[in-house]
Protein backbone atom coordinates (compact mmCIF):
# COMPACT_ATOMS: atom_id res chain seq x y z
CA UNK A 1 0.00 0.00 0.00
CA UNK A 2 1.41 3.28 -1.31
CA UNK A 3 1.76 6.56 1.60
CA UNK A 4 0.08 9.23 0.80
CA UNK A 5 1.92 12.03 -0.33
CA UNK A 6 1.64 14.52 2.84
CA UNK A 7 2.52 11.24 4.69
CA UNK A 8 5.24 10.75 3.14
CA UNK A 9 6.29 14.65 3.43
CA UNK A 10 6.35 14.24 7.11
CA UNK A 11 8.18 11.59 7.56
CA UNK A 12 10.90 13.47 5.29
CA UNK A 13 10.56 16.24 7.55
CA UNK A 14 11.11 14.38 11.01
CA UNK A 15 13.94 12.26 9.80
CA UNK A 16 15.53 15.46 8.89
CA UNK A 17 14.57 16.88 12.27
CA UNK A 18 15.91 13.98 14.26
CA UNK A 19 18.94 14.02 12.08
CA UNK A 20 19.70 17.95 12.88
CA UNK A 21 19.12 17.32 16.56
CA UNK A 22 21.85 13.97 16.66
CA UNK A 23 24.11 16.41 14.82
CA UNK A 24 23.65 19.25 17.17
CA UNK A 25 24.21 17.48 20.33
CA UNK A 26 27.58 16.45 18.68
CA UNK A 27 31.10 19.40 20.03
CA UNK A 28 33.38 19.62 17.10
CA UNK A 29 35.96 17.74 18.78
CA UNK A 30 33.78 14.99 19.04
CA UNK A 31 32.44 15.16 15.15
CA UNK A 32 35.99 15.58 14.58
CA UNK A 33 37.17 12.18 16.18
CA UNK A 34 34.56 10.25 14.86
CA UNK A 35 35.04 11.85 11.36
CA UNK A 36 38.74 10.36 11.60
CA UNK A 37 37.14 6.37 11.74
CA UNK A 38 36.63 6.82 8.16
CA UNK A 39 36.22 6.42 5.22
CA UNK A 40 35.56 2.81 4.56
CA UNK A 41 36.98 0.19 3.38
CA UNK A 42 40.46 1.61 2.92
CA UNK A 43 42.08 1.62 -0.51
CA UNK A 44 43.64 -2.04 -1.67
CA UNK A 45 47.79 -1.96 -1.23
CA UNK A 46 49.41 -4.74 -2.07
CA UNK A 47 52.21 -6.80 0.59
CA UNK A 48 55.65 -5.66 -1.16
CA UNK A 49 57.35 -8.19 0.42
CA UNK A 50 55.01 -10.71 -0.89
CA UNK A 51 55.49 -11.24 -5.17
CA UNK A 52 52.04 -12.90 -5.25
CA UNK A 53 50.03 -10.34 -2.98
CA UNK A 54 46.87 -9.39 -5.41
CA UNK A 55 47.33 -11.67 -7.89
CA UNK A 56 44.09 -13.40 -8.55
CA UNK A 57 45.67 -17.04 -9.22
CA UNK A 58 47.60 -17.05 -6.06
CA UNK A 59 44.40 -16.18 -4.01
CA UNK A 60 42.60 -19.33 -6.18
CA UNK A 61 45.47 -21.44 -4.51
CA UNK A 62 45.92 -20.21 -1.26
CA UNK A 63 41.74 -20.35 -0.99
CA UNK A 64 42.30 -24.52 -1.62
CA UNK A 65 44.95 -24.58 0.81
CA UNK A 66 43.51 -22.67 3.64
CA UNK A 67 40.45 -25.54 3.40
CA UNK A 68 43.00 -28.56 2.55
CA UNK A 69 43.02 -30.35 6.28
CA UNK A 70 45.86 -32.94 4.46
CA UNK A 71 48.36 -29.75 5.37
CA UNK A 72 48.37 -31.64 8.88
CA UNK A 73 49.89 -35.37 9.01
CA UNK A 74 46.34 -36.66 9.86
CA UNK A 75 44.13 -35.30 7.61
CA UNK A 76 42.26 -33.06 10.43
CA UNK A 77 42.80 -29.97 10.93
CA UNK A 78 43.07 -27.24 8.34
CA UNK A 79 43.30 -23.77 8.45
CA UNK A 80 39.71 -23.23 8.48
CA UNK A 81 39.45 -25.36 11.21
CA UNK A 82 40.12 -22.25 13.60
CA UNK A 83 38.81 -20.01 11.19
CA UNK A 84 35.84 -20.68 9.93
CA UNK A 85 33.61 -18.33 7.54
CA UNK A 86 30.07 -18.89 9.12
CA UNK A 87 31.89 -17.64 12.46
CA UNK A 88 33.78 -14.47 11.00
CA UNK A 89 36.91 -16.48 10.36
CA UNK A 90 37.31 -17.49 14.21
CA UNK A 91 36.05 -20.39 15.37
CA UNK A 92 34.17 -18.98 18.46
CA UNK A 93 36.13 -21.08 21.02
CA UNK A 94 37.45 -19.62 24.15
CA UNK A 95 41.19 -20.75 23.12
CA UNK A 96 41.94 -22.63 19.37
CA UNK A 97 42.30 -26.26 18.84
CA UNK A 98 44.43 -27.54 16.51
CA UNK A 99 46.51 -31.28 17.24
CA UNK A 100 45.95 -29.89 20.98
CA UNK A 101 44.88 -27.93 23.09
CA UNK A 102 46.00 -23.73 23.00
CA UNK A 103 46.42 -21.09 25.72
CA UNK A 104 45.03 -18.55 23.03
CA UNK A 105 41.92 -17.10 20.98
CA UNK A 106 41.89 -17.76 17.61
CA UNK A 107 41.09 -14.02 16.01
CA UNK A 108 39.32 -13.02 13.41
CA UNK A 109 40.81 -13.09 9.87
CA UNK A 110 38.53 -9.91 8.62
CA UNK A 111 40.37 -7.58 6.82
CA UNK A 112 43.88 -9.08 8.38
CA UNK A 113 45.53 -7.59 5.19
CA UNK A 114 45.45 -4.25 7.51
CA UNK A 115 47.49 -5.37 10.24
CA UNK A 116 51.13 -4.35 11.06
CA UNK A 117 52.06 -7.06 13.13
CA UNK A 118 50.13 -10.44 13.50
CA UNK A 119 49.48 -12.89 16.01
CA UNK A 120 48.52 -11.81 19.82
CA UNK A 121 51.75 -11.19 20.42
CA UNK A 122 53.43 -10.07 17.15
CA UNK A 123 55.73 -12.61 16.23
CA UNK A 124 55.19 -12.55 12.85
CA UNK A 125 55.79 -9.13 10.55
CA UNK A 126 53.60 -10.28 7.70
CA UNK A 127 50.43 -12.30 6.54
CA UNK A 128 52.22 -14.85 4.40
CA UNK A 129 54.87 -15.69 7.80
CA UNK A 130 51.84 -15.41 10.10
CA UNK A 131 50.54 -18.19 7.41
CA UNK A 132 53.28 -20.52 7.68
CA UNK A 133 54.06 -20.55 10.87
CA UNK A 134 50.83 -22.63 12.36
CA UNK A 135 51.09 -25.06 9.39
CA UNK A 136 54.02 -26.08 11.16
CA UNK A 137 53.72 -25.70 14.46
CA UNK A 138 53.70 -29.41 16.86
CA UNK A 139 50.12 -28.33 18.19
CA UNK A 140 48.48 -26.59 15.81
CA UNK A 141 48.70 -28.05 12.33
CA UNK A 142 51.77 -30.33 12.54
CA UNK A 143 52.91 -30.27 9.25
CA UNK A 144 56.40 -30.29 7.86
CA UNK A 145 58.21 -28.07 5.19
CA UNK A 146 58.97 -31.46 3.67
CA UNK A 147 55.03 -32.89 3.77
CA UNK A 148 53.69 -29.20 2.55
CA UNK A 149 55.95 -28.97 -0.60
CA UNK A 150 55.03 -32.69 -1.41
CA UNK A 151 52.10 -32.12 -1.10
CA UNK A 152 51.72 -29.30 -3.35
CA UNK A 153 54.00 -31.31 -6.13
CA UNK A 154 52.13 -34.43 -6.09
CA UNK A 155 48.40 -33.19 -5.79
CA UNK A 156 47.65 -32.78 -9.77
CA UNK A 157 44.89 -29.61 -8.89
CA UNK A 158 47.52 -27.57 -6.47
CA UNK A 159 50.56 -28.58 -8.57
CA UNK A 160 48.15 -26.74 -11.94
CA UNK A 161 47.39 -24.26 -9.30
CA UNK A 162 51.05 -23.52 -8.03
CA UNK A 163 52.16 -22.90 -11.78
CA UNK A 164 49.04 -20.71 -12.60
CA UNK A 165 50.21 -18.52 -9.68
CA UNK A 166 53.83 -18.49 -9.54
CA UNK A 167 54.21 -19.49 -13.27
CA UNK A 168 56.70 -22.28 -12.82
CA UNK A 169 56.29 -25.51 -11.50
CA UNK A 170 56.58 -26.77 -7.90
CA UNK A 171 60.69 -26.28 -7.42
CA UNK A 172 62.58 -28.55 -6.12
CA UNK A 173 63.73 -26.48 -2.77
CA UNK A 174 60.75 -27.41 -0.06
CA UNK A 175 61.66 -24.57 1.34
CA UNK A 176 60.62 -22.18 -1.86
CA UNK A 177 57.99 -24.15 -2.35
CA UNK A 178 56.61 -24.33 1.33
CA UNK A 179 57.05 -20.45 1.45
CA UNK A 180 55.20 -20.02 -1.45
CA UNK A 181 51.93 -21.92 -0.35
CA UNK A 182 52.50 -19.35 2.67
CA UNK A 183 52.55 -16.35 0.53
CA UNK A 184 49.12 -17.67 -1.57
CA UNK A 185 47.22 -18.45 1.38
CA UNK A 186 48.20 -14.47 2.22
CA UNK A 187 46.84 -13.41 -0.97
CA UNK A 188 43.55 -15.24 -0.19
CA UNK A 189 43.49 -13.43 3.51
CA UNK A 190 43.90 -10.23 1.80
CA UNK A 191 40.73 -10.89 0.26
CA UNK A 192 38.81 -11.12 3.25
CA UNK A 193 37.27 -7.92 3.96
CA UNK A 194 34.44 -6.33 5.77
CA UNK A 195 32.19 -4.79 4.19
CA UNK A 196 30.30 -1.02 5.33
CA UNK A 197 28.41 -0.46 8.21
CA UNK A 198 25.87 1.44 9.72
CA UNK A 199 28.47 3.45 11.70
CA UNK A 200 29.50 4.21 7.96
CA UNK A 201 26.93 5.42 7.22
CA UNK A 202 26.52 7.97 10.05
CA UNK A 203 29.66 8.45 9.59
CA UNK A 204 29.69 9.38 5.96
CA UNK A 205 26.48 11.44 6.85
CA UNK A 206 28.09 13.64 9.16
CA UNK A 207 31.03 14.21 6.59
CA UNK A 208 28.54 14.40 3.64
CA UNK A 209 25.70 16.83 5.35
CA UNK A 210 23.59 13.74 4.37
CA UNK A 211 20.46 14.24 7.14
CA UNK A 212 18.84 11.22 6.57
CA UNK A 213 21.89 9.02 6.95
CA UNK A 214 22.69 10.81 10.29
CA UNK A 215 19.19 10.59 11.46
CA UNK A 216 19.04 6.90 10.70
CA UNK A 217 21.79 5.52 13.18
CA UNK A 218 19.82 4.47 16.66
CA UNK A 219 20.41 6.91 19.35
CA UNK A 220 21.44 4.59 21.88
CA UNK A 221 24.56 3.47 19.44
CA UNK A 222 25.11 7.18 19.22
CA UNK A 223 25.18 8.08 22.82
CA UNK A 224 27.96 4.83 22.99
CA UNK A 225 29.46 6.23 20.06
CA UNK A 226 30.03 9.28 22.63
CA UNK A 227 31.52 7.83 25.32
CA UNK A 228 33.66 5.56 22.79
CA UNK A 229 35.58 8.78 21.74
CA UNK A 230 35.25 10.93 24.89
CA UNK A 231 35.08 10.14 28.30
CA UNK A 232 36.21 5.82 27.02
CA UNK A 233 39.27 7.23 26.16
CA UNK A 234 38.76 3.91 23.91
CA UNK A 235 39.26 5.35 20.67
CA UNK A 236 43.29 6.21 21.82
CA UNK A 237 43.93 2.39 21.06
CA UNK A 238 41.31 1.78 18.92
CA UNK A 239 41.83 4.72 16.10
CA UNK A 240 41.25 5.22 12.30
CA UNK A 241 39.11 3.21 10.03
CA UNK A 242 40.17 -0.02 10.99
CA UNK A 243 39.62 1.12 14.84
CA UNK A 244 42.50 -0.19 15.90
CA UNK A 245 46.10 1.21 16.46
CA UNK A 246 47.63 -2.13 15.35
CA UNK A 247 50.69 -2.09 18.58
CA UNK A 248 50.35 -3.59 21.96
CA UNK A 249 48.66 -2.64 25.46
CA UNK A 250 48.40 -4.29 28.63
CA UNK A 251 44.17 -4.13 29.38
CA UNK A 252 44.48 -5.53 32.90
CA UNK A 253 43.32 -9.10 31.57
CA UNK A 254 45.30 -11.94 33.12
CA UNK A 255 48.21 -13.52 31.46
CA UNK A 256 48.94 -16.09 33.85
CA UNK A 257 47.89 -19.78 32.66
CA UNK A 258 48.30 -22.02 35.78
CA UNK A 259 50.71 -21.88 38.81
CA UNK A 260 53.78 -20.44 37.68
CA UNK A 261 53.05 -20.14 33.95
CA UNK A 262 52.54 -17.13 32.25
CA UNK A 263 51.61 -15.84 28.45
CA UNK A 264 54.53 -13.50 28.36
CA UNK A 265 53.07 -11.83 25.27
CA UNK A 266 54.47 -9.16 23.24
CA UNK A 267 57.74 -9.37 24.85
CA UNK A 268 58.24 -13.14 23.47
CA UNK A 269 57.11 -12.16 20.23
CA UNK A 270 59.23 -9.68 19.91
CA UNK A 271 61.87 -12.22 20.22
CA UNK A 272 60.50 -15.22 17.78
CA UNK A 273 60.08 -12.15 15.75
CA UNK A 274 63.59 -11.10 15.50
CA UNK A 275 65.13 -14.87 15.29
CA UNK A 276 62.39 -15.66 12.25
CA UNK A 277 64.35 -16.28 8.72
CA UNK A 278 60.85 -15.45 7.54
CA UNK A 279 60.71 -11.72 8.83
CA UNK A 280 60.59 -8.91 6.48
CA UNK A 281 64.46 -8.44 7.11
CA UNK A 282 64.97 -11.80 5.94
CA UNK A 283 66.27 -14.11 2.72
CA UNK A 284 62.90 -15.17 2.50
CA UNK A 285 60.54 -11.68 1.79
CA UNK A 286 60.04 -9.83 -1.73
CA UNK A 287 60.48 -6.42 -0.41
CA UNK A 288 64.52 -6.37 -0.35
CA UNK A 289 64.18 -4.76 3.24
CA UNK A 290 62.81 -1.51 2.26
CA UNK A 291 59.41 -2.51 4.14
CA UNK A 292 61.45 -3.84 7.12
CA UNK A 293 61.91 -0.24 9.21
CA UNK A 294 59.27 -1.53 12.27
CA UNK A 295 61.06 -4.90 11.72
CA UNK A 296 64.88 -3.40 11.59
CA UNK A 297 63.97 -1.22 15.01
CA UNK A 298 62.15 -2.96 17.16
CA UNK A 299 63.61 -4.07 20.26
CA UNK A 300 61.88 -5.88 23.39
CA UNK A 301 61.47 -4.24 26.45
CA UNK A 302 60.30 -4.81 29.98
CA UNK A 303 57.29 -3.30 29.74
CA UNK A 304 56.65 -5.49 27.09
CA UNK A 305 55.35 -8.50 29.21
CA UNK A 306 52.06 -9.50 29.37
CA UNK A 307 50.65 -7.01 26.15
CA UNK A 308 48.66 -8.32 23.46
CA UNK A 309 47.54 -6.79 19.97
CA UNK A 310 44.87 -3.97 20.09
CA UNK A 311 42.21 -5.94 18.03
CA UNK A 312 40.17 -4.29 15.28
CA UNK A 313 36.75 -3.96 16.38
CA UNK A 314 35.09 -3.89 12.73
CA UNK A 315 32.76 -6.66 13.30
CA UNK A 316 33.22 -7.44 16.98
CA UNK A 317 29.74 -8.41 17.52
CA UNK A 318 30.54 -11.61 15.65
CA UNK A 319 33.82 -12.82 17.09
CA UNK A 320 33.24 -13.79 20.49
CA UNK A 321 34.38 -14.78 22.58
CA UNK A 322 37.06 -11.54 23.52
CA UNK A 323 40.31 -10.69 24.85
CA UNK A 324 43.69 -12.94 24.08
CA UNK A 325 42.51 -16.14 26.24
CA UNK A 326 38.83 -16.13 25.28
CA UNK A 327 37.68 -15.74 29.05
CA UNK A 328 35.06 -13.38 28.30
CA UNK A 329 32.17 -14.65 26.61
CA UNK A 330 30.31 -11.36 25.55
CA UNK A 331 30.67 -7.59 24.30
CA UNK A 332 28.75 -7.05 27.48
CA UNK A 333 31.21 -9.07 29.64
CA UNK A 334 33.84 -6.72 27.72
CA UNK A 335 32.28 -3.41 28.55
CA UNK A 336 31.87 -4.72 32.09
CA UNK A 337 35.54 -5.74 32.03
CA UNK A 338 37.02 -1.83 31.39
CA UNK A 339 34.24 -0.26 33.57
CA UNK A 340 35.72 -2.22 36.35
CA UNK A 341 39.13 -2.98 35.79
CA UNK A 342 41.35 -3.62 38.45
CA UNK A 343 44.25 -0.77 38.01
CA UNK A 344 46.44 -3.43 40.56
CA UNK A 345 46.72 -5.41 37.59
CA UNK A 346 48.05 -3.26 35.07
CA UNK A 347 51.90 -2.46 34.45
CA UNK A 348 53.48 -0.19 37.29
CA UNK A 349 55.89 1.18 34.60
CA UNK A 350 53.36 1.40 30.98
CA UNK A 351 51.37 4.27 29.44
CA UNK A 352 48.19 3.33 31.96
CA UNK A 353 45.77 4.37 29.10
CA UNK A 354 43.29 2.30 31.27
CA UNK A 355 41.22 3.37 34.00
CA UNK A 356 37.88 1.75 35.33
CA UNK A 357 35.02 3.68 33.71
CA UNK A 358 32.54 3.18 36.15
CA UNK A 359 29.57 2.94 33.59
CA UNK A 360 25.84 3.16 34.59
CA UNK A 361 24.10 0.11 33.20
CA UNK A 362 22.40 2.35 30.98
CA UNK A 363 25.98 3.70 29.42
CA UNK A 364 27.08 0.17 29.04
CA UNK A 365 24.13 -0.87 27.16
CA UNK A 366 24.74 1.96 24.72
CA UNK A 367 28.69 1.15 24.73
CA UNK A 368 27.59 -2.07 23.34
CA UNK A 369 25.01 -1.00 21.16
CA UNK A 370 28.14 1.64 19.20
CA UNK A 371 30.07 -1.95 18.87
CA UNK A 372 27.35 -3.68 17.56
CA UNK A 373 26.59 -1.25 14.91
CA UNK A 374 30.76 -2.02 13.76
CA UNK A 375 28.77 -4.82 12.35
CA UNK A 376 29.01 -4.89 8.35
CA UNK A 377 25.76 -4.46 6.58
CA UNK A 378 24.56 -7.71 4.10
Amino acid sequence: MRRPGWLAAILLVAAALLADAAAAELTPAETARILRHGPWPLAWRPDPGNRLSGKAEAVELGRALFFDSRISPDGTVACATCHRPDRAWTDGRPASRGLADHDRNAPSLLDVRLWRWFGWDGASDSLWAASLRPMLEPGEMGGSVAALARLVREDAGLRAQYRTATGDAPATDDMAVAVDAAKALAAFQETLVGGRSPFDRFRDGLASGDRAAVAGYPADALRGLRLFVGRGNCSVCHLGPAFTSSEFEDVGVGYFLGRGKADAGRIAGIDRLRASPFNRLGPWSDGGGADAAATRHVAAQHRDFGLFRVPSLRNVAASAPYMHHGRLASLEAVVRHYSEVDEERLHVDGARLVRPLRLSEGEAADLVAFLRSLTSEP
